[in-house]
């Protein structure tokens, strides 16, 4: 029964841990108002009939703070990658050339600030629910176990564990999202 407690616990923080990255990876979609490859992270293209991440696609590069350069590998995806940018809703306006696509990230304004920090705030809550879920899924399952005839002392050491494992993860997404909140709010 142990054992099988252990495979919970661990499934439990594994779960915990895709939260954490699933939001970091929201995160980094984020526009801070610095030019960064990643927030095009995501962004699909269609591409020969196949929805294709643009970072596939073609070379992103930042020439300056401000500007974004997207040089596609095919000089046909120039057109798709545009109205991806564009269907992406991103406040970006892709400049095509022939060539490649400039993009000027424009400073952002103090309301747009204000409505990425929002952003943030709710894709930290979805990760500290998703990090609740399986704490919850964990306690219940330690439950059945002390029902089942696990040891209640024990049980109660593996449910103390279980919070504490829970307030670790959910203190590292506030930090996550902290970080990337100062980021923004730098003018």
């Amino acid at each position: 029964m142990q054992e099988e407690l252990d495979l919970y616990k661990e499934t439990a923080k594994e779960s915990m841990q895709d939260a954490l990255e699933r939001l970091a990876r929201e995160l980094s979609r984020v526009r801070t108002g610095k030019a960064s490859p990643s927030i095009f992270n995501g962004v699909m293209a269609e591409y020969y009939g196949t929805m294709t991440a643009i970072s596939q696609m073609a070379n992103i590069t930042t020439s300056d703070a401000r500007t974004i350069m997207i040089q596609p590998w095919d000089k046909g995806a120039l057109q798709p990658i545009e109205h991806a940018i564009i269907a992406a809703n991103m406040g970006l306006n892709p400049q095509n050339d022939g060539e490649l696509i400039r993009i000027n990230v424009p400073p952002l304004t103090e309301e747009r600030r204000r409505e990425m920090v929002k952003k943030i705030k709710s894709f930290t809550e979805e990760a500290k629910v998703s990090i609740r879920n399986a704490r919850r899924d964990l306690m219940e399952a330690i439950k059945q176990a002390v029902k089942d005839g696990y040891p209640e002392d024990a049980g109660k050491k593996l449910e103390q564990e279980a919070q504490e494992l829970t307030n670790s993860f959910a203190a590292k997404a506030e930090k996550t999202a902290d970080a990337k909140e100062k980021d923004i709010m730098t003018v």
